[in-house]
């Protein structure tokens, strides 16, 4: 393969480059979120189950992801990055792909397993190159940047989705979404230059920075003992915690709490997130780095302050009884807590060596995955079963709230507290002169 490791390009290329890694995560997650739309003609054409389906949906696609998440960062501390994401974007475009092509209920599994292990290669590179790209006083934006793929995704898999399958049926939709993402990869390996490993890295700790990996032990303990990359990842998966939980548990209260159609509850949705989630990631990035420009501090405490405000309104928008109303208060909650993710995807990328990005990458995800869709959902459903007695159709609304309470009050408090350890970590580097 060719390896094309010159030096990076400034100026205009590098948001080239970070476009095309963008549009790489804006495909990554509509291909994982595209099947929850076609669920129900899946079930009926295949005849399944709800554990089937289940099975099919989430943890087919989690449990691979999970697996090879901390290998996969290792491979990208250590190889070609920009290869791996095209590599890795090809793969799981075409698995995508050809889940159309199934026979039933086991050939689709093993598409969708083939989805995971592509995607679990494409964060950890793709990060590790836009740290390589930016320098640390503007990385927040680039990575706010990088994350609105995150927004642009669901949308794409939702909106996109339901309109294909409504045209022409579950499986060309699989294939019309999965082959352009095929093409993008071929694209971005063609056009995309490997920048220098380590061209911005400002920590204290080692000024000589070798490109030799460390052994995973080595590399864990390091992690272990960097007290910014241990509570930015931390503070970021209780963080998204409660994100996870309105975006599995939000369309349920609308259509309980308000009488809606999921049709209707889609559309709300899907406007929701594209017009506050993709200003709220470009422009929380600049503005972590404008108030970092005088302090690195203000990073992490910009994201405490913007996770506390999201609180009274994610509380109160699960109290009132006016449709509205519930929706202002959510897109304001909404547009709040997503303009931390560039801010902390930054943190963690400058906090630690060239050699251990992609490792420290996979780690931060998985946590996020873990904490926000592994035990929160589970978490909020046994707390909503539990009160139902006592307060009925609302005892979703309450199980909720709770979690947004002590979640969101836990990662202000990390936040905050990470600020202290900015200093000791970072170079004053990380804020231009």
């Amino acid at each position: 393969m060719k390896t094309n490791t010159g030096p990076a390009a400034g100026g205009v290329y590098r948001y080239y480059v970070l476009v095309m890694l963008m549009l790489t995560f804006m495909f990554n997650i509509a291909d994982r979120l595209v099947m929850s739309i076609l669920i129900e003609d899946i079930k009926a054409e295949f005849v399944l189950s709800d554990t089937q389906i289940g099975l099919l949906a989430g943890t087919a696609f989690t449990f691979f992801y999970l697996i090879l998440g901390i290998p996969a960062g290792r491979l990208a501390d250590r190889t070609n990055r920009k290869t791996m994401v095209a590599v890795s974007l090809a793969l799981w475009s075409l698995m995508s792909a050809l889940c159309g092509a199934a026979l039933g209920f086991w050939t689709l599994l093993l598409a969708r397993l083939g989805v995971g292990v592509g995607e679990a290669g494409g964060g950890p590179p793709s990060a590790s190159i836009i740290t390589d790209y930016f320098a640390p006083h503007e990385l927040s934006r680039a990575m706010g940047i990088f994350a609105a793929g995150a927004v642009l995704g669901p949308v794409l898999g939702y909106v996109a989705g339901g309109l294909i399958a409504e045209a022409y049926g579950w499986r060309w939709t699989f294939v019309i979404l999965g082959l352009p993402g095929i093409l993008l990869g071929i694209l971005l390996y063609y056009t995309v230059r490997e920048p220098r490993r380590g061209r911005f890295y400002t920590r204290k700790a080692q000024q000589v920075v070798s490109d030799k990996q460390e052994p995973f032990l080595v590399t864990m303990r390091s992690l272990w003992a960097n007290s910014v990359f241990v509570r930015v990842v931390v503070a970021n998966s209780f963080t998204n915690m409660p994100a996870y939980a309105f975006a599995i548990w939000l369309a349920p209260m609308l259509i309980r709490n308000f009488d809606l159609t999921s049709g209707e509850v889609g559309v709300y949705l899907g406007a929701m997130l594209f017009f506050g989630g993709v200003p709220g990631m470009i422009l929380g990035g600049y503005l972590a780095d404008f108030l970092a420009r005088k302090n690195p501090r203000w990073r992490p405490w910009y994201c405490g302050v913007a996770v506390f405000l999201t609180m009274p309104f994610w509380i109160l928008c699960l109290l009132t009884t006016s449709l509205e109303v519930t929706l202002g208060l959510y897109i304001c909650g909404y547009i709040l807590l997503v303009s931390t993710q560039g801010a902390a995807i930054s943190m963690v990328q400058a906090a630690v060596l060239p050699t251990e990005r992609g490792t420290a990458s996979s780690i931060s995800s998985l946590s996020i995955t873990l904490l926000g869709y592994g035990i929160g959902p589970a978490l909020i459903g046994l707390m909503s079963d539990s009160w139902a007695g006592a307060y009925g159709s609302l005892s979703l609304n309450y199980a909720v709230i709770a979690t947004v309470l002590v979640s969101l009050s836990l990662a202000t408090v990390l936040f905050w507290w990470t600020g202290k350890a900015v200093m000791e970590e970072l170079e004053p580097s990380l804020a231009p002169a």
